[in-house]
C-alpha cells in the first residue's frame, strides 16, 4: 500500500475543506496542480502498483524504466502537460467473459494516459467527495463493499424487507458525455481540466484482430456516449454521474415520503422498501430516464426477503429466523455463485495437469486464492459457506496428492494425507469457519 506524500495530502485536505465549506464554489485553478512533478511521480507509482497491462502502444512499465528511464519519462510528460501538447492515445478494448456466457468490454488506456488520469483524479476527487451522498459506497476513499452490505443489513433489520434489485442496462456504455461534463462543471470551471476529461471521453477505441492488426471499433470525436471501463478516471466519472440519482433521491425526500432506502455501489443499486415497491420503482425509472439511462428489465426484480433471497456484491441476503432466539434477522452470507467460483478456482489449481508443478508453487497459488476470497467474504454470517469451501479444498488437495504419488486407493490417500498433514507439512492456509460477525463483536 503506497503512502501519499505529505505535500500531496496537504493539497487534498485544502481542496476538501474548501469544497466542504462552500458547496457552490467552482474550482478554477487546478491544472497547474496536475502538472506538478511530485503529483505525476506519485500517480505513476500508483498506476504501477496495480500491475496493469500495456495499452495499444504495447509499452510496459519495464520498457519505460529500461529505455528512457523514469525521470526522463516523467519530465517529458510534465512538459507535454505544461505546454498543452499532451494528447491521449487510443483505448485498447479487451473482452472479459461473464458468468452468463456474454462478454464485457474493458477499455485499457496506455500507461501514459493512465498516469495523467491518476494525477487528475488525485486533484479533483477530494472536491467531489464532499458532495457524494451517504448511500453511495463504490469507488470512494474510506468506503467499501462491506459498508454497503452493512447498510443493507441494518435497513432490512428496520423493516425495509421488500427489495428492488435493480440492474442498469450497459451503464458505462450509455453515459451521455454532454450531461456528464455539465455535472463535472458544477464544481470545476478550470477549462484545461474539462478539456482533458473531454479528450478521454472522445478517445478512439481499438482492438487487436486475429491477424494482429489494430482496428478502430468505437469512440472518436463523433462519439456522444460512454466511458470505458478500465480507465483510471472512469470509476470517479461514472460514480459522479449516478450521484445525480442519489442527490435527487435525497432532495425529494423519497426515503421519508415512500419508506424507500437507496443503497448504491457504483452502478449496482438496491432500493429497500418498508411498504410497497411500485412507487419507489417508478421514481427510479423516472430519474434514470432524465439521465438517459435504462433498467435492464430481465435482471431487475422485486424480492420479498421473508420469502426469498437476493444477491448484491457477491453476497446473498434474506430474512431468517434464528434457531437460538426465534428472532427474525437479516442473514448475509457469500452467494452460491461466489462459492462456486471459489470452488472452481481450487479445482483448476489442483487438476491432474498441475502434477508436474512443484508442490510449493502449487500451494502458494492455492493459498493466494483462498486468502483473497476469504479476505473479502469473511463478513457477517459466512461460517457454513466457509466450511463448505474448506471441505472442498481438503478433498481436492488430497485427491491431487494421491495422483501425484500414484496412490490408487482413495481411502489410502485420505489416510496418508490427512488434514493435519495438509496444514503442517504443506502449509495450507486455514480457512476460518467462524462467522465474520464474531470478530466484529469481539472488537466492541
Amino acid at each position: 500500500m503506497l503512502t501519499t506524500p505529505e505535500r500531496i495530502r496537504t493539497l487534498q485536505r485544502k481542496l476538501y475543506r474548501k469544497a466542504k465549506q462552500e458547496p457552490a464554489f467552482r474550482f478554477y485553478a487546478l491544472y497547474d496542480k496536475v502538472c506538478r512533478a511530485d503529483i505525476l511521480s506519485h500517480a505513476y507509482n500508483l498506476v504501477r502498483s496495480k500491475r496493469g497491462s500495456a495499452g495499444v502502444d504495447g509499452i510496459t512499465f519495464e520498457d519505460i524504466e529500461a529505455d528512457e528511464g523514469l525521470s526522463a519519462y516523467l519530465a517529458e510528460l510534465e512538459e507535454a502537460l505544461k505546454s498543452k501538447t499532451y494528447k491521449p492515445g487510443p483505448v485498447k478494448r479487451v473482452m472479459i467473459p461473464k458468468d452468463d456466457g456474454s462478454e464485457r468490454p474493458l477499455g485499457i488506456p496506455n500507461i501514459r494516459d493512465r498516469v495523467v488520469q491518476m494525477a487528475v483524479k488525485m486533484v479533483i476527487e477530494p472536491i467531489f467527495e464532499t458532495d457524494f451522498c451517504g448511500s453511495s459506497y463504490g469507488f470512494r476513499p474510506k468506503k467499501s463493499a462491506h459498508d454497503a452490505i452493512d447498510d443493507i443489513a441494518y435497513t432490512l433489520n428496520k423493516g425495509y424487507t421488500k427489495v428492488i434489485d435493480a440492474d442498469l442496462s450497459k451503464y458505462f456504455d450509455t453515459i451521455p458525455h454532454d450531461k456528464l461534463l455539465i455535472v463535472v462543471a458544477e464544481r470545476i470551471s478550470d477549462g484545461e481540466i474539462l478539456r482533458l476529461i473531454k479528450m478521454w471521453l472522445k478517445a478512439p477505441v481499438a482492438e487487436e484482430g486475429r491477424d494482429g492488426k489494430i482496428r478502430y471499433v468505437g469512440g472518436g470525436k463523433r462519439s456522444r456516449k460512454g466511458t470505458p471501463q478500465g480507465g483510471v478516471i472512469s470509476p470517479l466519472l461514472s460514480n459522479l454521474y449516478l450521484h445525480l440519482l442519489d442527490r435527487t433521491w435525497e432532495r425529494q425526500h423519497v426515503e421519508k415520503r415512500l419508506g424507500a432506502r437507496l443503497v448504491r455501489y457504483a452502478d449496482d443499486l438496491v432500493v429497500l422498501c418498508k411498504d410497497g415497491t411500485q412507487r419507489p420503482l417508478e421514481v427510479v425509472i423516472r430519474i434514470l430516464e432524465r439521465l438517459e439511462l435504462t433498467l435492464n428489465e430481465n435482471k431487475t426484480g422485486v424480492v420479498d426477503t421473508h420469502q426469498e433471497s437476493f444477491d448484491f456484491l457477491g453476497f446473498e441476503m434474506r430474512m431468517r429466523k434464528s434457531w437460538r432466539t426465534g428472532n427474525i434477522y437479516p442473514h448475509v452470507q457469500p452467494s452460491k455463485k461466489s462459492l462456486k467460483k471459489a470452488k472452481d478456482r481450487i479445482t483448476v489449481l489442483t487438476h491432474r495437469r498441475m502434477t508436474p508443478l512443484p508442490m510449493d508453487i502449487l500451494m502458494d497459488q492455492v493459498n493466494t486464492s483462498l486468502r483473497g476470497w476469504t479476505g473479502y467474504f469473511h463478513h457477517l454470517h459466512c461460517g457454513k459457506v466457509f466450511a463448505q469451501l474448506k471441505e472442498h479444498v481438503h478433498q481436492r488437495l488430497c485427491t491431487h496428492l494421491r495422483r501425484r504419488h500414484k496412490i490408487r486407493d482413495r481411502e489410502g490417500g485420505f489416510i496418508r494425507f490427512p488434514r493435519r498433514v495438509l496444514y503442517e507439512k504443506y502449509g495450507l492456509y486455514k480457512v476460518p469457519i467462524k462467522a465474520g460477525w464474531t470478530n466484529a463483536h469481539a472488537l466492541r
